[in-house]
């Protein structure tokens, strides 16, 4: 018997990190697909105008307050979505946030923030959702990772191990969630132009709009398998390389990036 595949007709689709970005694009492409989207963010002006930008769609999309990296409040923002709008039968974790690490001045705090987003913020929602699908004997989820997961990049140390557990909790998770009847899904993308990547001080080949990262993810949603990467002039390669040899690799990444003739700020060991 195939997985589920969500269906508006079945509940409620909701997004994380919905009001910029990818997730401001998918919210509304959902919308325009004829879901209720319920739309999760810290920024309340950015989820009342995504309200009304929604506005003449197929469905509609409900606002809802909650920083992710809060878990009580995840799981109270659960419970109210489906008190309010119905099940969730489609989550899709986006939220995330990207600070450079440099390994000349590490901090706690960026790992820790970034940990925090990426990774808990995932886990603080998939659980009550997860538990809900389970006992509805249905369900969908999409977690978004990144290429970056597939080997270490510069200044990438705190972001990419993030989205490389992200992964790893997602293959481990779909032994049991395929007999669950919930179809998992991890989302690796490239470069997406958001303001995530707007602080990005080096070439990011295969740039793509929110626009065209959200068709394709809804596309995935509809028909692909259990990762979606894309767009393939990127992933494909960057995957190629993960299976060179850890110094080769290294070398080539280091001239690729322009990591071998860049200089340290830091003089004296301070």
């Amino acid at each position: 018997m195939p997985l589920y595949r969500a269906d508006p007709k079945d509940g409620v689709a909701w997004v994380t990190g919905a009001s910029t970005g990818l997730g401001r694009q998918l919210a509304l492409d959902l919308a325009r697909q004829g879901y209720v989207v319920a739309a999760t963010a810290r920024d309340e002006d950015r989820l009342v105008t995504l309200v009304d930008e929604a506005a003449g769609a197929a469905g509609r999309i409900v606002p809802f307050l909650c920083d992710v990296t809060d878990e009580r409040g995840m799981d109270r923002t659960v419970d109210a979505i489906e008190k309010q709008l119905g099940p969730i039968v489609l989550a899709v974790f986006n939220a995330g946030i990207y600070s450079a690490t440099h390994g000349e001045r590490l901090e706690t705090f960026n790992f820790v923030s970034t940990y925090q987003v990426n990774l808990l913020g995932v886990i603080y929602g998939l659980v009550p959702v997860a538990d809900r699908m389970r006992d509805r004997g249905f369900g969908q989820v999409a977690l978004v990772g990144s290429v970056t997961s597939y080997f270490g990049l510069p200044a990438a140390a705190a972001y990419g191990s993030s989205k490389a557990a992200l992964n790893s909790l997602a293959q481990s998770l779909r032994y049991d969630f395929d007999k669950l009847n919930i179809r998992l899904q991890i989302v690796n993308p490239g470069f997406i132009a958001t303001p995530l990547t707007a602080k990005n001080r080096f070439p990011m080949p295969g740039l793509m709009t929110v626009e065209d990262a959200s068709k394709r993810m809804l596309r995935g949603f509809g028909s692909g398998g259990f990762e979606l990467v894309f767009p393939r002039r990127v992933a494909w390669p960057t995957r190629l390389l993960s299976f060179l040899p850890e110094g080769l690799r290294y070398r080539f990444m280091r001239r690729l990036t322009g990591w071998d003739r860049r200089r340290f700020g830091v003089k004296n060991g301070r």
